[in-house]
């Protein structure tokens, strides 16, 4: 194991990730600085839906989302969508993504994120309660409804690798939907509940919080923009930001859909794209949910958290520095007055971020295989905040040089 008594780790980026490595760090005994040009917990880590799902290990990339594929990219305002202009830099990732679908990848895939996932709401409720703000994490289940039979049945095969993991699905009809969640509209014929699953309700709050207990127990944390390395003989020994040159000790990369254009400049390219989604905020809809709720057809969630009725969902890829899609956005709206039976929209807020997607729904938690110094932790696309905790966890492992609870090999830097 490493001597972590005169260490130093930098961590790129200030998200949910990067502040959950820094207080695994931290209680290992390393000295830590966290380098991000916008305030923890703001960009990405502020915008998701909130849930904290052990059950998610099913992968994007399965028959039904392939077949829907072309339909949804021809609607402009659909779950899915393609700015035409970034069609050929997108088409490599979208090529391997088509790839990561056939029946022994998605099993393969599955079968990480499982043991990934495992622990999830566990290791954030152990960081919550060290940072103060345990009452921000909430067990109540989460339930994902359909318009259709047809879409039941068609996600049939993801509840059976779910159960086979060891997680409670109950199949309901309208009746139980209604007496779970009386707001939703009576257009729903199925649904599913994980009652073992959880959310948060503030997620841009909880990673403030943990950045805060972080720089409260010796973290330093840097407002710079993270440009390049210099490279010795070793690895990077210099990372150049936009307020100046810092040395390096050990370094992690977790600035979430950013962290690629960092890593090839070590030598170690992934591709990495941006899924941006949008979120809206209703201040006061006039009602509450319970849980999180998934709409199965419509691909978006809704949460009730502490400042209102957040309407998150949706996929475009245009990039990291294309203009927002707003209509994107206008279409949760549309969705809202439709699945629940009075919602009051006033004073709706905007949101748009950038959700660092891998082709095969893989985050990356690794260290480099050229630089022995180097660790990766980013790529979780939708599941940022469910493996943000546990992702720390790992990665000060890998620092430190203790073997990590579960198999990381599956989420290498060098598998494509």
């Amino acid at each position: 194991m490493a001597d972590a008594r005169d260490g130093h780790v930098t961590i790129i980026g200030a998200g949910i990730v990067g502040a959950s490595a820094a207080l695994h760090l931290l209680q290992d005994g390393w000295r830590v600085t966290i380098v991000d040009p916008e305030a923890p917990g703001s960009q990405t880590s502020y915008g998701n839906a909130g849930a904290i799902s052990p059950q998610s290990i099913n992968p994007m990339a399965g028959p039904g989302v392939l077949k829907q594929l072309p339909g949804w990219l021809l609607d402009p305002l659909g779950p899915l969508a393609l700015k035409w202009r970034y069609l050929p830099k997108a088409m490599p990732w979208l090529m391997k993504f088509v790839a990561a679908g056939s029946s022994a990848k998605i099993a393969a895939q599955s079968d990480a994120l499982a043991a990934l996932h495992a622990p999830v709401i566990d290791a954030h409720e152990a960081l919550a309660e060290l940072a103060g703000v345990k009452h921000l994490i909430h067990r109540q289940g989460a339930l994902t409804v359909y318009e259709t039979e047809a879409a039941f049945l068609g996600d049939a095969a993801g509840r059976d690798r779910q159960r086979a993991k060891g997680h409670e699905i109950h199949e309901l009809g309208p009746d139980e939907i209604a007496q779970l969640e009386p707001g939703l509209a009576p257009i729903f014929k199925r649904a599913t509940w994980a009652p073992n699953s959880g959310h948060t309700v503030n997620p841009g709050a909880l990673t403030e919080a943990y950045a805060a207990t972080a720089r409260h127990m010796g973290a330093e944390i840097v407002l710079a923009r993270a440009l390049g390395f210099e490279i010795g003989p070793e690895g990077p020994t210099v990372l150049k930001t936009d307020r100046g040159d810092r040395p390096l000790d050990r370094l992690v990369i977790a600035a979430g859909a950013w962290s690629a254009r960092l890593s090839a400049q070590l030598g170690e390219g992934f591709p990495l794209e941006s899924e941006r989604g949008y979120h809206m905020m209703l201040p006061s809809p006039g009602f509450t949910t319970r849980r999180p709720v998934s709409f199965n057809e419509r691909k978006f969630m809704t949460t009730t958290m502490e400042k209102g009725l957040r309407l998150a969902g949706t996929v475009e890829f245009a990039g990291l520095d294309g203009p927002p899609t707003w209509g994107r956005a206008d279409k949760l709206l549309r969705h809202a007055r439709e699945v629940f039976r009075e919602v009051d929209l006033a004073g709706a807020e905007r949101w748009m971020g950038q959700r660092p997607a891998t082709p095969d729904s893989l985050p990356v938690i690794a260290g480099s295989g050229k630089h022995r110094r180097v660790f990766y932790a980013f790529g979780h696309g939708h599941l940022g905040l469910t493996g943000g905790a546990i992702t720390g966890e790992h990665i000060a492992s890998l620092v430190a040089g203790r073997a990590p609870s579960i198999d990381l090999s599956p989420f290498r830097i060098d598998r494509y």
